[in-house]
């Protein structure tokens, strides 16, 4: 006799049990299961389950009753229905949307469901992926053919009216491939721009600060640029290099990024229009793979106001990004780069996803995904890790804490 699909939706508090007493009434008949799936918000259960039965099963009083009587001794409530035309397993959805925000409300969310739904797009799936330092919402969406490009605009112009951040994503395999990970130093992985440190103790603070957002906005050449700024060093003693290294501030989240993509088997690196020797004390310290950074010239003690070698600028940084690639064995498109200015332009380009964090209007105009919360392990949800899974590792390693972030 030919089976029909019944699905089984038990909601309420979940408890432990439910399964068991479920699966211990369909053990008693001819029950093949097709799909189940399980979610619980707050300690509230939803659990689906398809299952094929023969039709004096699936439609008989006894069997049904059985059911009930089972969900209903645990306390929980149960639908039990014909299901001929559901599909057993969903189609993926094609497309990935992750949204930040401190906070994320109803009108956000409303506004971004409304332009998914204006292109005939579905929801296939919401679910949290963190709750601090910022909350962020995962949505899988179906999207017909032809559309994405539409709704990524769309999305775009929702994120600045509401103040979230939106990354519209590939929801393909692809995504999940990610195996090298690229950092600019300054305003980036770093607080501040170690050029503008060094200038201060040189009396050219202000001036270099002036030439370093020009050309962070792309209206200067940016090898040009670095040759003014490092030319205002003169003079200065060497032992200034390891003052101001000593004082370098991380962006908030940067240990927590870099410690959980080790745990994901990640190559890390960084690639600056900064210097190394201030870089690679802090590279050692964070166990990066990979450093690429100009290097100041010192003779007899002093820095002389020059460079050595070819200038890793927008280009440069863009083939510290292939060089790196190349060593880990890793194609471009499973890498990621992170920066916030325009010389970042071709090396975010040129990565399989490129991230812009508190960025520039030049980067953001090209980046795949933008961030605009000052906290750097915001890259880490979209990259499909949540907050939950990055405490637990850190719990394990007794490394986990939170800092008290203030209200805006």
């Amino acid at each position: 006799m030919p089976k029909v699909p019944v699905l089984i939706t038990v909601t309420g508090v979940d408890q432990p049990g439910v399964t068991s007493a479920l699966f211990e009434v369909l053990s008693r008949y001819r029950i093949e299961l097709l799909n189940v799936e399980q979610v619980v918000v707050r300690g509230r259960l939803t659990l689906g389950v398809l299952v094929s039965a023969v039709p004096d099963v699936a439609d008989g009083s006894a069997f049904a009753a059985e059911v009930t009587a089972a969900i209903h001794g645990v306390g929980l409530d149960v639908t039990i229905e014909r299901s001929d035309d559901a599909p057993i397993i969903a189609v993926p959805s094609t497309h990935r949307i992750v949204v930040l925000g401190r906070p994320v409300t109803a009108a956000a969310l409303g506004a971004l469901a409304s332009e998914i739904a204006e292109i005939d797009a579905n929801i296939d799936m919401i679910r949290g992926v963190s709750d601090y330092p910022v909350t962020g919402l995962e949505l899988r969406v179906s999207v017909p053919p032809g559309a994405a490009g539409e709704l990524q605009s769309a999305l775009s112009q929702v994120a600045a009216q509401q103040r979230v951040d939106v990354a519209f994503q590939d929801a393909s395999l692809s995504r999940r491939t990610k195996r090298l990970i690229v950092f600019d130093v300054d305003s980036t992985l770093i607080q501040g721009e170690v050029i503008e440190m060094l200038a201060a103790r040189a009396g050219a603070g202000d001036a270099v600060a002036a030439i370093t957002e020009a050309a962070m906005r792309g209206e200067l050449d940016f090898a040009e640029s670095l040759h003014h700024r490092v030319a205002t060093l003169a003079g200065l003693p060497a032992g200034v290099i390891d003052e101001v290294a000593g004082q370098i501030e991380l962006t908030p989240g940067a240990r927590t990024t870099l410690r959980t993509l080790r745990r994901l088997g990640f190559k890390c690196g960084v690639v600056s229009g900064g210097f190394r020797q201030v870089i690679a004390p802090l590279a050692a310290e964070l166990k990066l793979d990979f450093v690429a950074a100009n290097e100041l010239e010192i003779v007899d003690g002093k820095l002389t106001g020059r460079v050595i070698g070819p200038v890793v600028d927008r280009a440069g940084k863009a083939d510290a990004l292939r060089e790196f690639a190349d060593r880990a064995g890793v194609p471009l498109e499973q890498t990621v780069a992170v920066g916030d200015g325009a010389n970042d332009i071709d090396m975010l380009a040129a990565a399989g996803l490129g991230v812009a964090f508190n960025a520039k209007p030049a980067l953001r105009e090209v980046a795949d995904a933008s961030l605009s919360y000052p906290y750097l392990d915001t890259v880490l949800f979209l990259l499909g890790v949540t907050r939950a899974e990055i405490e637990a590792a850190d719990a394990h390693d007794g490394v986990l804490r939170r800092v008290e972030i203030p209200p805006e």
